[in-house]
């Protein structure tokens, strides 16, 4: 099994990103264009890509973001999650709507392998110390999920405990891999290969500077609603369309309609309250929309926000004291994920490479040149700063 973790790419940083085509966005962007501009956000990527002996294609793996970093499993962070359409897992949520905490990491990975990444987050903190002396008795870790299955043999559930606990192990902060990697290694979406993508802003809310970071595993939508910075891309890139070219009905196929998911994880360190950050959360479907997306009925669109202010509120004292923006302060912030957010999609589906996989299934990526001259053509195109 071939494991690539997120340190090896993070030395590839040649990688084109959808600003060096010539996409204009909307906002200023922090540092890396990274969810890691938010101070202490760490991410860890595992990829697992081999070609079995069996003939099964192995295309999948696993993404870790840390709100904390891998030194503060046991601090919280007051978050807030919201589901646009629910056609698809995120565990810990119950807990994390009652008591506005998440405790522990994010994690995504394929759909048939949420339980395993689970239980692994859960035995690696027991290995850590535990929350008490006593050890480690009670967990209910975030992993959310988007399907792999046309590129992936995933009914071979590949993913092992070691590739979490490896993906928890290299989380880090400083530039993020994108495209065919972690969690995002076989993932699809507007029928072209796409997978991690990630983006941040810096904005200024009454006086103070604060900074929105977003992270998406992208695997959604068909071909033709795609819009790339307003620009109809899928009405005019056509070839290699994975699930609604006509072609598969003279195979006897049906062609399909919306169906996959996208998982949009947000950070920030705005010192927000966790009905705040749900209404944050909610914001990731509006850049979600720019992208063409409606939310099909097969698919599931969840997306969660943290914030990693407040650290001592969130300790446990008895009393606790917390800041907060003030809710007719919140717009920039708003402003700010719906812009991350697309960014982010738009850069995994610009750094993912053609695949193939399981039962000969095809991906194509987004041809580079081809979305240049349609920029161009709609007056679009923004010349590289």
């Amino acid at each position: 099994m071939t494991l690539a973790a997120s340190s090896i790419f993070a030395a590839t940083a040649a990688e084109p990103r959808a600003r060096d085509l010539g996409v204009p966005f909307e906002g200023s962007p922090g540092t890396l264009n990274a969810i890691t501009d938010v101070a202490g956000v760490s991410v860890g990527q595992v990829t697992l890509v081999e070609d079995l002996a069996d003939g099964n294609k192995v295309r999948t793996g696993v993404t870790a973001i840390l709100p904390r970093g891998r030194g503060s499993f046991d601090t919280p962070v007051f978050g807030g999650w919201f589901a646009l359409n629910g056609n698809g897992e995120m565990t810990g949520t119950a807990w994390l709507e009652e008591s506005g905490q998440l405790e522990g990491p994010v994690m995504l990975t394929n759909t048939h392998s949420v339980g395993v990444v689970r239980d692994a987050v859960i035995a690696e903190r027991v290995r850590a110390g535990g929350a008490d002396a006593s050890g480690y008795w009670w967990s209910l870790p975030v992993v959310a999920e988007t399907w792999d299955g046309h590129l992936n043999d995933i009914n071979g559930f590949h993913v092992k405990p070691e590739h979490a606990a490896q993906a928890l192990s290299d989380a880090k902060d400083g530039p993020v891999a994108e495209g065919n990697v972690g969690g995002g290694t076989g993932m699809v979406c507007h029928e072209f290969k796409c997978g991690i993508g990630t983006a941040s802003r810096r904005v200024a809310a009454e006086g103070q500077g604060y900074t929105v970071g977003a992270l998406v595993q992208a695997n959604y939508g068909v071909r033709d609603t795609l819009r790339i910075a307003g620009v109809p891309v899928g009405q005019h890139l056509r070839e290699d369309r994975v699930y609604t070219d006509l072609a598969l009905a003279v195979a006897g196929e049906q062609p399909g309609g919306d169906t996959g998911s996208i998982i949009v994880v947000i950070a920030t360190d705005a010192p927000l309250l966790p009905h705040q950050l749900k209404r944050l959360a909610k914001r990731a479907g509006m850049g979600l929309a720019r992208m063409g997306s409606y939310a099909g009925n097969g698919s599931g669109d969840i997306f969660i926000a943290f914030s990693t202010a407040n650290a001592a509120a969130a300790a446990g004292a008895a009393v606790n004291q917390a800041q907060f923006v003030g809710n007719d302060h919140l717009d920039t912030l708003f402003e700010a994920t719906v812009q991350a957010t697309e960014e982010a999609i738009v850069n995994a589906m610009v750094a993912a490479r053609d695949m193939r996989g399981e039962d000969g299934h095809y991906a194509k990526a987004l041809p580079h040149a081809e979305l240049v001259k349609l920029l161009k053509r709609y007056g679009r195109y923004e010349r590289s700063r």
